[in-house]
C-alpha cells in the first residue's frame, strides 16, 4: 500500500518513526541537529541511515577493534568489499552479507536477493565475480516449518546463482533448535581483478553527474535496513513488504555493463556503488560523504515501475539490480549508452554540488534539505556495557561421555544433520559454470583457479554458535582458526577474513557481552594467523519474543594456492600411505556434537584452545604440502577424529588401520589445531623431519574399505560403506 506522507507537525505528534526503528530520543536528536522539525521524508531517511544495519550504532565501537590491514591489503573496510593483493598483478575481492530477517519471512526471495546483493558489492569494486559461498543455520529438521525454510532458502540460492552464471563452490549448513525461528542466511562472493583497477564508491567534483542504472524502483523492500534492525514477534504479522524481489537475468546484464564501464571508461568514472540496504539514500549519501561533497537529486527522473511513489518510498526502496554512478560532466552519454544497449535504464538523476548539503526535489518542490553529515556522521553511537551471562560465570559440570556401544555412536554421529552430507542440498547449485572450479563443494574448502596464472584461490565459510554460547571469546578465536585450517588442509595460505556477525538484541547487556567478547577472540586469532578482517557486516536482533540465537559470527576466509600442484585432496588416495595425526587430543567434550547428540544441548565450560599451537601446526603442514610430501589432508573439527577419519575414507574404496592409544571417547573429542594427513611411504621420513613432534604416526590406509581403530579401551571396526550410508542418507530422509 502506498505510503501517505505527513506534515512535520503530524510526524512529531503521530510518531510513525517508532515503527521504523527510531526511538523518541533519536527523533529528538534529529530535530535538534536540524534546528527544526524534520519532515516525513527526512525522518524516513534517518530511520534507514541510522539503523544498526547502516550506522552500526551499537557495534561500531566493537568493529573499531578489528585488525584490518597488513602488507597485502589494498583496501579494507569502508567500501563495497575488501581487496587483497595475490601477486602477478592480480587482486582478490571478497565480502559476505547477511539476509537473515528477509529469509525468515520469504525464504526464496530472501536468500536469492542476498546472493544478488553480495554480487553487486564485488563488481562495484571493478572485480569480476568468480565464486559464491553460503553459510546457513536452521532449526532441527523434525520441524515442518524448518524443512520448508531449508528447501526454499536452498532453492533461492541456486535459483539466483545458477541463473547469473557464478559457481557456488562451498559453504556450510548447521542445524540447532536455537535457529528455528531465526535462520541465518549469510552469502559470500569472491571476485578477481587487476590490482591497479580498483573502483571506489565516491561522488566528487561539483557538476559531475549522478547516474542511476539498472532496474526500475518499486515498492518492494522499502526500509529493509530498519526491518533488519529489529527483532521478530510471533504476535505480529511478518513484514513481507520489506523483502525484495530479484531478477538474476537483469543482474547479469548489469554486472557485464558495470564491468565494461569500470574497464573501458575508467577515465570518466568517478565512483560507483550498489544500492543495497536503505536503497538510493544509502548509496547516494555515502558516495557524497566519502568525497566530502553535496548532492542534488531530482526524484521525478528516477525510473519507477509503480505510479505515485512518494519520496520516502523512492529513496528507501530496496528494489534489486540497481547501481549508482558518478560520472564526469560531459561524459554522461558514453556511459549511459553502455547500459541502454543492454536494455537497462540509465538516467542522470542529479549532480554533485559544492558544500555538503543533501537535497531532494520532487515535482519542483524541495522535499529534503539536510547536511550529508546528518545522515552519516551524526548517527548516534551507543557505548553499551555488557554483563557476563550467568551460564558463563557459573558453568555447569563438564560433560563426561560414557559410550556403551562406540560403533553405534560412530554411525549415529555421521547421521547428525550438522555433520551429515549436504550433497542433497548443494547439488542444487551449479558449481562448475565457467569451468574454473578445481575443488567442488563437500571438501574442506572450495578452490577456483585464477585465470592467466598458475595460482588458485581456496575459500571457506565457518561458524560454530555452540562454542561461542559456552565462551564467546575463546569460541570466536576457534571459528577463525577452523576457517584457516580448512584452507591450509587444501594447500592454501590464509589471506584474510570477511565476516557476518549474527547476534541477538544489542540493548540486552548479556547479548552485547557476547558480541564484545567474541570480537576479542576474533581479533586475537586474526592477528595470530595473519588474516586481517577486510570486509563484512553486522546482523543483530536475531531473536523472537526475546529468545535469541546463539552468538554466531560467520567467518569467510580466502587463501592463496601459489601453485596448482599444491592443491591437496581431503580423501585417501592410495593404499599403504602412512596416516598421521597432527596436533594433540584431549578430553574436550563441552560444546561438541557428541554432547548435543547425547544430552540434547550444550553446557559447561568450553575446553582450552592454544592459538600458538594452532599457528605452528598450520604453518608446518603448509610447508609439508608445498614440499610435495602430503597425499591428502583433512582438518578435524565437528565430530572429532572419528568423523574426520570416516570422511577421508569416502570416495575411493579405501580404508585404514589405526592404532591410537587414547580412551575411545576421545575419538569424538573436538580438540582444536588438529589434522589427519596421509603421506606416501617413501616420503614419510621427510614429512616427519618437517613436522617434528607435531605429527604422530597412527596407522596406514588399506585396500580394504573398512576402518579399524584400536583405541586404549576398545576396538572399532566398521565398513566404510556403512558409515557412508549413514552419512549420506540422513538429510534426504529427514527432509521427506
Amino acid at each position: 500500500m502506498p505510503v501517505v506522507e505527513l506534515a512535520p507537525e503530524e510526524v512529531a505528534a503521530r510518531k510513525p518513526y517508532l515503527d521504523w526503528g527510531l526511538t523518541e530520543e533519536e527523533y529528538q536528536r534529529l530535530a535538534d541537529k536540524l534546528g527544526r522539525l524534520p519532515n516525513f521524508t527526512e525522518v524516513g531517511l534517518a530511520s534507514g541511515m541510522w539503523s544498526e544495519h547502516c550506522a552500526y550504532k551499537y557495534s561500531k565501537p566493537i568493529l573499531k577493534q578489528f585488525w584490518t590491514h597488513n602488507d597485502r591489503v589494498l583496501m579494507g573496510p569502508g567500501e563495497g568489499a575488501g581487496v587483497i593483493d595475490i601477486g602477478e598483478g592480480k587482486a582478490v575481492v571478497f565480502k559476505a552479507e547477511s539476509h537473515n530477517h528477509p529469509s525468515a519471512v520469504e525464504p526464496y526471495e530472501g536468500a536469492a536477493t542476498g546472493v544478488g546483493g553480495i554480487i553487486r558489492d564485488i563488481f562495484s569494486i571493478g572485480a569480476e565475480p568468480v565464486a559464491l559461498l553460503d553459510s546457513l543455520s536452521f532449526g532441527e529438521l523434525d520441524d515442518a516449518h524448518v524443512r520448508h525454510l531449508v528447501d526454499r532458502v536452498v532453492a533461492g540460492i541456486g535459483g539466483y546463482g545458477n541463473a547469473i552464471g557464478i559457481p557456488t563452490i562451498g559453504g556450510e549448513t548447521n542445524f540447532d533448535a536455537t535457529y528455528a525461528k531465526n535462520p541465518l542466511v549469510n552469502a559470500m562472493c569472491v571476485g578477481v581483478m587487476d590490482r591497479d583497477a580498483i573502483q571506489r564508491g565516491r561522488a566528487a567534483g561539483a557538476g559531475n553527474a549522478i547516474i542511476y542504472v539498472g532496474a526500475k524502483t518499486g515498492r518492494d523492500g522499502i526500509n529493509g535496513a530498519s526491518f533488519a534492525s529489529a527483532e521478530f514477534s510471533d504476535a505480529a504479522d511478518a513484514d513481507r513488504a520489506a523483502v525484495q524481489v530479484g531478477d538474476p537475468f537483469m543482474e547479469k546484464l548489469l554486472t557485464d555493463a558495470c564491468l565494461d564501464v569500470s574497464r573501458a571508461h575508467r577515465d570518466v568514472l568517478v565512483g560507483i556503488q550498489d544500492m543495497g540496504a536503505a536503497g538510493l539514500v544509502s548509496s547516494s549519501v555515502e558516495m557524497a560523504d566519502k568525497a566530502g561533497a553535496g548532492m542534488l537529486l531530482d526524484l521525478d527522473l528516477v525510473p519507477q515501475r509503480e505510479p505515485g511513489m512518494t519520496p520516502y518510498e523512492i529513496m528507501l526502496s530496496e528494489s534489486q539490480e540497481r547501481m549508482l554512478l558518478c560520472v564526469q560532466a560531459g561524459a554522461e552519454q558514453e556511459v549511459m549508452d553502455v547500459f541502454t544497449q543492454s536494455g537497462l535504464d540509465a538516467v542522470v538523476i542529479g549532480r554533485v554540488t559544492d558544500g555538503q548539503q543533501y537535497q531532494l526535489v520532487q515535482h519542483g518542490k524541495l522535499v529534503c534539505d539536510v547536511p550529508v553529515s546528518l545522515l552519516t556522521d551524526d548517527a548516534p553511537v551507543y557505548h553499551q556495557v555488557g554483563i557476563r551471562p550467568e551460564r558463563l560465570a557459573h558453568p555447569a559440570a563438564d560433560f563426561e561421555p560414557v559410550l556403551d556401544n562406540p560403533e553405534a555412536t560412530w554411525l549415529d554421529m555421521m547421521a547428525q544433520p550438522t555433520i551429515a552430507s549436504k550433497r542433497s542440498l548443494f547439488q542444487r547449485y551449479d558449481a562448475q559454470v565457467k569451468t574454473n572450479t578445481v575443488v567442488l563443494p563437500g571438501a574442506d574448502a572450495g578452490v577456483i583457479r585464477v585465470r592467466g596464472t598458475h595460482r588458485a584461490l581456496a575459500v571457506t565459510t565457518d561458524s560454530n554458535g555452540r562454542y561461542l554460547y559456552l565462551d564467546p571469546e575463546r569460541g570466536g578465536a576457534m571459528v577463525v582458526a577452523e576457517a584457516a585450517r580448512n584452507l591450509v588442509a587444501t594447500g592454501a595460505e590464509p589471506l584474510g577474513v570477511t565476516d557476518c556477525l549474527n547476534y541477538g538484541d544489542p540493548t540486552n547487556p548479556e547479548h552485547f557481552y557476547e558480541l564484545s567478547a567474541s570480537a576479542r577472540g576474533i581479533v586475537a586469532a586474526t592477528k595470530a594467523l595473519n588474516t586481517p578482517v577486510i570486509s563484512g557486516n553486522v546482523s543483530l536482533y536475531n531473536e523472537t519474543d526475546g529468545a535469541a540465537i546463539y552468538p554466531t559470527p560467520m567467518i569467510g576466509m580466502v587463501g592463496l594456492v601459489t601453485d596448482l600442484d599444491d592443491i591437496t585432496p581431503n580423501t585417501f588416495q592410495q593404499p599403504n600411505d602412512r596416516l598421521y595425526l597432527v596436533g594433540q587430543t584431549g578430553a574436550d567434550f563441552n560444546g561438541t556434537e557428541l554432547q548435543k547428540m547425547v544430552t540434547g544441548g550444550v553446557s559447561g565450560r568450553l575446553f582450552d584452545f592454544d592459538l600458538d599451537a594452532e599457528q605452528h601446526n598450520q604453518q608446518a603442514l603448509l610447508n609439508a604440502i608445498r614440499a610435495g610430501l602430503v597425499t591428502a589432508a583433512h582438518d578435524l573439527s565437528i565430530g572429532g577424529f572419528a568423523v574426520g577419519l570416516a570422511e577421508m575414507a569416502f570416495g575411493r574404496g579405501l580404508g585404514a588401520s589405526v592404532s591410537y592409544d587414547v580412551p575411545v571417547t576421545w575419538l569424538f573429542a573436538e580438540t582444536q589445531s588438529r589434522f589427519l594427513v596421509t603421506v606416501a611411504p617413501n616420503r614419510a621420513a621427510e614429512f616427519e623431519a618437517v613436522m617434528g613432534s607435531r605429527a604422530q604416526l597412527i596407522g596406514h590406509t588399506t585396500a580394504v574399505a573398512r576402518l579399524v581403530v584400536d583405541a586404549h579401551d576398545a576396538t572399532l571396526d566398521l565398513p566404510v560403506a556403512r558409515l557412508q550410508q549413514s552419512y549420506e542418507e540422513a538429510i534426504p530422509c529427514l527432509m521427506q
